[in-house]
């Protein structure tokens, strides 16, 4: 995907994760209190695997980044969305969100949980029902 500014933050670009980002991507899950993506290589596997989009906005470094898995036709589901607290309320996550799901392929854009971030998602065209989150069973010792 070339690199391409918003309407509302033209020193904003938007790109796909490159390698070159990875680090941008790790800080803004840090802090986001985000663990999952600590280590680098586990967070590169992550972000890169089969049907994943993952687009970057970069402002000298990545400010935001969504993570969407699709399977190219019907559903993608978002898996991650962040944006630089400096950087928020700027039309920043909306486009991330855009972008991601035009590449996803897919007719519905479906998110399971939020974390205080209702208005956000309730600012696009939607339906909104309740999800839950799954754990793998522990295995019994």
């Amino acid at each position: 995907m070339r690199p391409r500014s918003g309407p509302s933050e033209p020193h904003v670009t938007y790109a796909a994760l490159a390698q070159q980002y990875l680090d941008g991507v790790r800080r803004l899950c840090a802090a986001e209190g985000w663990t999952s993506y600590a280590d680098a290589t586990t967070a590169w596997r992550a972000l890169t695997a089969p049907g994943c989009i993952v687009v970057v906005a970069i402002e000298r470094d990545v400010v935001g980044f969504a993570q969407l898995q699709s399977d190219g036709i019907v559903h993608a589901h978002v898996s991650n969305i962040a944006v630089a607290a400096s950087h928020r309320r700027q039309g920043i996550g909306r486009r991330l969100l855009e972008i991601a799901f035009e590449r996803s392929g897919a007719r519905y854009l479906d998110l399971v949980s939020t974390e205080g971030a209702h208005d956000f998602y309730r600012s696009f065209d939607h339906k909104e029902f309740s999800g839950f989150r799954l754990y793998p069973r522990k295995p019994t010792p």
